[in-house]
């Protein structure tokens, strides 16, 4: 096995096992399973390890290096129409080839597929935009990021509140595996010909916005749709007799995995192409690299969905009916808080984000530091949205707060841990979230009789939220520590984010 791969292999393992490890005590201790139904989910965490594994390094060899490379050449341009086109373009392309957004427009009824896709696609695309113009004249991101939240709870009085809850969750969907690698690795070649103390802070922060866009989309939208009702259909967990017959539930998925990420695929690997056409910024050595990088982008996505949707999820909803039918349901929200620490280990995009920090940092910003806030954080989202599944509780009582929280937060910390934050609320959310814990949300729902388009969607939204809390709390205390030290001692000073470009160029060279 290729050194690095392996290496990606093991990170995976160790953010899966703690997770496997949870549901195996439940079943154990609270909700007995069928041991069909515990080997189907057990394959479906190795097909997991191994696809976040594939996924991680090559978005790590080719999604990063592309992204980055029209970020840099599209600083060098004057002609800002053009900028601004190319940035909507890739914005709308990457959006439409996000897995978990097919997943989500399928569950909202009244609107059609190709309507809400086009729509958040529209919103994202604006919002890239946006944030390439933030990033060329240095507007504040805080102050933007206000703005633009003030705007969303105004539009969010005037909504049906049956949509309020699928509006937000389309915030968290859009921000997923494909999305992340190209748009964050786009803001550091944005800010890459820049020698300011504020490149570095400014590369990140297009996660931030591109969330917003669809968000403020789809309110839009919601005023003109009326949903009323939710045709989410629960996953049920495949009947197995025998090994053979958990291949075959298994074989029998891949095809439509294999379907839906070459479509997905396709679009980047034709910008890829038309890219290098135009501007031949890749040696050979490079475009080769890229390309297989691109192959096990592809493989790495297909063991992921595959082992989530026929593995992961469907036990996901067995176990929310099963805990909300218990007498005593407010296990709900412990088990719940405790999935959610775990599960964010999972998301692959999460691990882009945390080398990404690091490496910009310079290490001041540690890996286990980004993921122990992150934890922390989706903890408490997936304990607010049990407690949202048990209550009734409207979502605008969470978020709205929430937001204003993140908002006050966001003047007081340094710049860099701003974006950070904002980028890895829409991060947090992804496959993991919406194929495990939304059917857990929607399985918890229906055991309870609740309402599902106001009581068990909104979870993915939840979870895009508190880590923007946890982590500028991280940022207080390391501004509060870095002022304590002697010059001598303090932290290492971030680095100039030209010599980051450098080096990871002479890396591939």
């Amino acid at each position: 096995m290729n050194p690095k791969l392996k290496e990606k292999v093991k990170e995976s393992l160790s953010a899966v096992l703690p997770i496997t490890g949870i549901v195996l005590f439940i079943s154990v201790f609270l909700v007995p399973m069928e041991l069909g139904t515990v080997v189907m989910f057990f394959v479906g965490a190795i097909l997991l390890i191994f696809g976040m594994g594939f996924f991680q390094l090559g978005a790590e060899i080719a999604m990063t290096p592309l992204g980055e490379g029209i970020g840099v050449q599209i600083s060098k341009t004057k002609k800002w129409i053009l900028v601004l086109l190319v940035g909507f373009i890739m914005g709308a392309i990457i959006t439409i080839s996000e897995p978990d957004l097919q997943v989500l427009a399928e569950q909202v009824p009244s609107i059609p597929n190709l309507v809400l896709i086009l729509t958040v696609a529209l919103g994202v695309g604006i919002f890239l935009a946006l944030a390439i113009i933030r990033i060329r004249y240095q507007i504040n991101l805080s102050v933007l990021l206000a703005i633009l939240y003030v705007a969303l709870m105004i539009i969010s009085c005037f909504v049906p509140k049956d949509f309020l809850s699928v509006a937000f969750d389309s915030g968290g969907v859009t921000t997923g595996p494909m999305t992340v690698p190209f748009i964050m690795a786009m803001g550091v070649g944005l800010a890459s010909l820049r020698s300011d103390k504020n490149s570095a802070s400014d590369s990140f922060g297009l996660v931030a916005l591109s969330s917003v866009g669809p968000i403020l989309a789809v309110l839009v939208l919601g005023c003109f749709f009326k949903p009323t009702e939710a045709v989410f259909t629960l996953a049920h967990v495949a009947d197995v007799d025998t090994t053979r017959d958990v291949v075959k539930v298994f074989l029998n998925g891949f095809p439509s995995y294999i379907e839906e990420v070459l479509i997905s695929l396709l679009p980047i690997a034709a910008v890829f192409v038309l890219f290098q056409l135009i501007t031949r910024r890749y040696q050979r050595r490079q475009v080769k690299r890229i390309i297989v990088g691109i192959i096990y982008t592809y493989v790495g996505l297909v063991l992921f969905l595959c082992g989530v949707n026929v593995g992961f999820a469907p036990v996901g909803s067995f176990l929310g009916q099963k805990l909300g039918g218990m007498e005593f349901k407010w296990f709900l929200l412990p088990i719940g808080m405790l999935i959610g620490y775990y599960i964010v280990k999972a998301e692959p995009a999460i691990q882009v984000l945390n080398h990404q920090v690091e490496s910009v940092t310079d290490g001041a910003i540690s890996v286990k530091a980004m993921n122990r806030c992150m934890s922390i954080g989706v903890s408490v989202s997936v304990g607010l949205a049990m407690l949202k599944v048990l209550t009734g509780l409207p979502i605008q009582w969470i978020v709205i707060p929430g937001y204003i929280i993140a908002l006050v937060l966001s003047r007081f910390v340094p710049k860099i841990f701003v974006g950070i934050a904002f980028d890895s609320g829409g991060v947090a959310s992804g496959p993991m979230t919406s194929t495990f814990l939304l059917p857990l949300s929607i399985g918890a729902c229906q055991a309870v009789g609740g309402n599902l388009m106001t009581d068990a969607f909104g979870v993915v939204a939840l979870v895009a939220l508190t880590p923007l809390i946890a982590i500028q709390i991280m940022g207080m205390v390391f501004k509060y520590k870095t002022a304590k030290q002697p010059v001598v001692e303090q932290a290492p000073a971030v680095p100039d984010i030209v010599d980051v470009i450098v080096d990871l160029e002479e890396d591939w060279i």
